[in-house]
């Protein structure tokens, strides 16, 4: 996700008023939108002939409503808190805005799209997660007959979620556009979308962070009570914290990371149709539109991916899902080209360079791929050597895993920064035929074009990853109504597969952050430029600098910039910390619950009763949405607070001080005799910069390192160095609980959070002045 370049003071060409837009031109919008609603009908029909399944036993049933009843109780109960909270953030926004004479005018329509892209994100979430609690145990009876009707029950029931977020983003953000006069003023209205790439941060925030803390807490604790001390296999129904496990992946995996992925797409859109803005007279309206068209194509790219998807008994389900993803990203290609020659063509554009820039966002997204397979799966090395560490113990187990987390942000790193100076280049390239365009806003445009390229299988992708908690979903149904082993043989493949899927998903999430990262910090920066330049003017002549002034940027080399960056950094270790920590002690109920069910009911051991599953659905659910408040307030209040702090520190300290030249002589203008201070904006543009870094890191380490200690384990249970219950697979069952949390809560969470710095600081820029 990027907003881009927040203003036409990029370039030299003077910001003329935008005309309305002719018919011919306002069609794109259209088709989009059309677009859009036949997705959605798409993944209705997808829907009905997932739910036409056959829904096996009786038993069968028990568990599926259990879990279904679960996940929906936890669901509503989270989003009634994250309702209170976004109304709240609202109004504070809606004050800030108003109170400044420079954001009166937009403040109600910056309320409504937070409260849009609020509402669009979370009911993207509950509507994939309402298809994949009833998907998973139609999956789990086609197993019982075959592997292909198995793989494409939750592929399809995957796929309701992928093409409901990428279709609401597209449809949100292009109502509001038609809604708030795009049409008629094209240039202005992008700007005035911000909001709504906000409204969705904030609900993806929480719904990952409190999402995350459910599903780990009741994995961990159900781990170490029924395989470590217990000895039971995995959705062993003696276990009492199984059925809150088998929740927990529908509520972290499906509804968290729908609304992830939901704010990627939204903010996406947003921020490449404000760059369409900034281009308007390159481009014209097509330039606006663009974004909308490439989320349409990935719409219908996805849509034909997931139907071609079919494999028999004897193929890895993995490469099944890989061909639709390949058919996908061809499909996602051929219709990115024509949009580029379509709709980015003209004198002096040269599109086959904007093309490459959307290729090698694609590229990117496959290396991505990659890399996280790598590291994930247990027919590479990482995972291999993780496992043979578990012979000597979890403590060797834990050291080998830590040390591959450690050493998975290499690669990504050197991708990304392959990408972005590649799409650069071709972004200066491609519109070199403009001389009063800045290199560096026609570069900034590349790596606009290089993210919407990798977000162009994002349905696709998100199909991929709720298909992992459908079919975990299965084999544990499959396991507690005691189906014949033939079954679980099929649906622990279909699990393996939907483990390295969500790893995929994940690295696939970072890997979009990771490439839009520098447009964000580059984003602010020219928002507070915009801002100081507008202020300077009307203190100035009739909307014009004062005589002499020039804007050049905020100096990192400042106090209150270094002591941002370091809160920055900070943010996202105490954010991981507290995120772990309340897994941790989450954990501890559910440990202590299953005990005491244990001690107190002999007969659940023996199996001649059944235990209260219930209880620690209850005990997982309180608990979670107690502990995701205080990660959650801080990752909002921090940024904030920051630049509220240092919003007054004067040019004593440093702040600002090379900021503003006059011929040549570095100095701080004055508005009416008083300074204008940069000193809340310089300390927040070092926050976000370090943060974002600190966070893309740490993020690889935690969701790759805890995907291969993971796998770790799995590969230990095909029968490798003792197989179940041996020494080596305690250690390795160890070693998953301490990864756990990393990859299922604090690492898909710091997705979030770095996504949520930018919309929040840019929303909140004006007040840092």
């Amino acid at each position: 996700m990027h907003f881009g370049v927040l203003t036409a003071a990029l370039f030299t060409l003077q910001d003329i008023p935008s005309t309305p837009v002719n018919s011919s031109d306002s069609l794109w919008l259209w088709i989009a939108m059309g677009v859009g609603v036949l997705a959605l009908i798409a993944a209705f029909v997808l829907a009905r002939i997932v739910l036409a399944g056959d829904t096996g036993t009786a038993e069968m049933q028990a568990i599926s409503n259990a879990i279904r009843e679960g996940a929906e109780a936890f669901l509503s109960r989270q989003y009634r808190t994250i309702g209170i909270l976004a109304v709240v953030i609202a109004i504070v926004v809606f004050f800030g805005y108003y109170l400044s004479p420079r954001t009166q005018d937009v403040a109600l329509k910056t309320v409504i799209a937070f409260l849009v892209g609020a509402i669009c994100s979370g009911l993207a979430g509950f509507t994939g997660m309402y298809v994949s609690i009833r998907a998973n145990i139609r999956t789990a009876s086609a197993a019982r007959t075959s592997l292909n009707k198995a793989l494409q029950a939750a592929l399809r029931g995957g796929a309701v979620t992928g093409l409901v977020v990428v279709a609401l983003s597209l449809l949100g953000v292009g109502a509001l556009f038609f809604f708030f006069g795009g049409l008629d003023h094209p240039r202005q209205v992008p700007y005035q979308l911000v909001g709504f790439g906000f409204g969705a941060s904030l609900v993806a925030l929480f719904a990952q962070l409190g999402g995350g803390i459910y599903t780990k807490a009741a994995d961990v604790g159900a781990d170490l009570v029924g395989k470590v001390e217990a000895g039971i296999p995995e959705d062993d129904p003696r276990n009492p914290a199984v059925i809150a496990d088998l929740v927990g992946d529908n509520v972290g995996d499906c509804a968290g990371r729908g609304a992830d992925i939901f704010e990627s797409t939204a903010a996406e859109n947003v921020g490449a149709m404000i760059l369409g803005a900034a281009l308007y007279p390159v481009f014209g309206i097509k330039g606006i539109l663009f974004p909308l068209i490439v989320h349409a194509i990935n719409l219908v790219a996805s849509i034909i991916g997931v139907a071609v998807v079919k494999t028999n008994d004897t193929e890895d389900p993995m490469s099944a899902l890989n061909r639709g993803f390949y058919v996908t990203a061809v499909l996602a290609l051929a219709g990115f080209a024509t949009a580029v020659y379509m709709m980015l063509n003209g004198p002096g554009v040269q599109p086959m360079y904007l093309l490459f820039c959307g290729i090698i966002g694609l590229a990117t997204a496959f290396l991505f791929v990659w890399i996280t397979q790598y590291y994930t799966e247990s027919k590479y090395r990482p995972v291999k050597s993780i496992a043979e560490a578990s012979l000597t113990g979890p403590a060797t187990n834990i050291i080998s895993g830590l040390a591959v987390g450690m050493e998975t942000p290499a690669m990504p790193v050197i991708v990304i920064s392959a990408a972005l100076l590649l799409s650069y280049y071709c972004g200066v390239q491609g519109l070199a035929g403009f001389p009063g365009i800045s290199d560096y806003a026609k570069g900034i445009y590349g790596t606009a074009i290089a993210t919407m390229g990798m977000l162009s299988c994002a349905a696709y992708i998100l199909a991929m990853d709720t298909f992992g908690p459908i079919t975990d979903n299965a084999g544990g149904i499959i396991e507690m109504s005691n189906q014949d082993e033939s079954v679980r043989d099929k649906t622990d493949k279909l699990d393996s597969a939907g483990n390295t899927t969500k790893a995929l998903t994940k690295g696939y999430a970072i890997g979009s952050a990771s490439l839009a990262a520098f447009l964000l910090f580059s984003a602010y920066l020219e928002e507070i430029k915009s801002i100081v330049t507008a202020k300077v003017s009307a203190a100035g002549s009739a909307g014009y600098m004062p005589p002499g002034w020039s804007f050049t940027n905020i100096n990192l080399a400042e106090i209150p910039v270094f002591v941002g960056a370091l809160l920055g950094a900070m943010l996202t270790y105490l954010f991981s910390s507290l995120a772990i920590k309340a897994v941790g002690r989450t954990a501890q109920m559910v440990v202590k619950d299953v005990r005491d069910q244990f001690r107190e009911n002999p007969g659940i051991m023996a199996g001649t009763s059944k235990p209260d599953y219930a209880r620690c659905v209850s005990i997982v659910t309180g608990a979670a949405l107690k502990e995701m408040v205080l990660p959650g307030i801080l990752a909002v209040g921090l940024p904030v607070a920051v630049g509220l702090i240092f919003r007054n520190f004067s040019s004593t300290y440093g702040a600002g001080s090379e900021v503003l030249t006059r011929n040549g002589i570095l100095n701080v203008p004055t508005i009416n005799g008083v300074p204008v201070n940069l000193g809340g904006a310089s300390a927040v543009a070092g926050l976000l910069m370090v943060g974002t870094i600190s966070g893309i890191l740490l993020a690889m380490l935690m969701n790759n390192g805890g995907g291969a200690w993971d796998n770790a384990k799995k590969w230990i249970e095909t029968g490798q160095y003792g197989g179940k219950k041996s020494d080596a697979h305690k250690a390795a069952v160890v070693g998953d609980t301490v990864g756990d949390p990393f990859k299922d809560t604090a690492g898909p969470s710091l997705h979030v959070l770095i996504k949520l710095l930018a919309t929040i600081t840019l929303v909140l820029a004006p007040l840092f002045l």
